[in-house]
């Protein structure tokens, strides 16, 4: 078992571990050491035991408020987790429905106008758009009125209708 010398709080403290935990000592000696300098920043010079006792609480404090985060990120995780299930699920019905909807609907149909029609119904349309601007540019022209017919040519024809029925 190794021994290791660990200074906290400008003390040295010899402490024994297991082969391999040499490097995970240090670092939490680290911590401890760092949280000794604060308590003694603040209070002065402490005994031993005074000053591990607070810089201990400190680090519990600090340890309790990241159970407290983590905790609360693995409840958004949860939920998260929750909603990403019910969207996957969504996800794999609709693409149900729509695999169901490509199997049932027929192939589409689509008229095909040959280019021959199409182009005979163009030019169609531009003969009857240049016709109806021909008439639009036509000047007015007064209808002729019906020409009257003199009295004595009128009775003179009414006669010739009379001797046609008696015939």
């Amino acid at each position: 078992m190794p021994d290791v010398t660990i200074t906290i709080g400008g003390r040295n403290f010899p402490v024994a571990c297991q082969e391999g935990e040499e490097p995970l000592l240090k670092a939490a000696a680290k911590m401890l050491d760092t949280e000794a300098s604060v308590v003694s920043g603040q209070i002065g010079r402490l005994p031993a035991e005074r000053m591990l006792l607070m810089a201990g609480l400190l680090l519990a404090d600090k340890t309790l408020a990241k159970t407290d985060e983590l905790e609360a990120a693995q409840t958004k995780i949860k939920a998260m987790e929750e909603t990403l299930a019910k969207a996957e699920d969504l996800l794999r019905k609709s693409q149900m429905k729509i695999a169901d909807l490509e199997a049932a609907k027929p192939p589409a149909e689509v008229a095909v106008i040959p280019a021959q029609v199409v182009d005979g119904l163009a030019e169609l349309a531009a003969r009857a758009e240049a016709l109806a601007d021909r008439i639009e540019e036509m000047p007015e022209v007064e209808a002729p009125r019906p020409t009257p017919v003199a009295p004595k040519a009128k009775a003179a024809a009414v006669e010739d209708e009379e001797d046609d029925d008696k015939d």
